[in-house]
């Protein structure tokens, strides 16, 4: 009959259950305070010559919209579709990219 060998309550390199809980709960804190700062955080996207511009907070809702009255042409609406999709996107984006610079280093390797 074959034993399994004992290791003393350790495991994971010599970490016992109770340091990785302890570990896992800590870094669980500081992600959740890295997300806390980007949630603050105000995020602006601008169409080209910055004729619309929005404003999105870090949890990824829409603060504001501006749009400059030269990017209204009612025979042009296509025009100013594209301009507010762009300010949009480039304010997601740059949300995206805060988000990975912050919590990015948290999740390195698990994907």
């Amino acid at each position: 009959m074959s034993r399994r060998p004992n290791f003393g309550g350790m495991g994971m390199g010599g970490m016992n259950m109770q340091q990785m809980m302890k570990q896992a709960k800590k870094l669980q804190a500081q992600m959740a305070q890295e997300q806390e700062n980007i949630t603050a955080q105000e995020f602006t996207g601008k169409s080209a010559d910055d004729l619309v511009v929005a404003t999105f907070t870090g949890d990824r809702k829409l603060k504001d919209i501006k749009i400059d009255k030269e990017a209204i042409d009612p025979d042009d609406p296509d025009m100013l579709q594209d301009l507010v999709i762009d300010a949009v996107n480039k304010g997601l984006s740059q949300i995206d990219e805060a988000t990975q610079a912050s919590l990015g280093k948290y999740t390195k390797g698990l994907m």
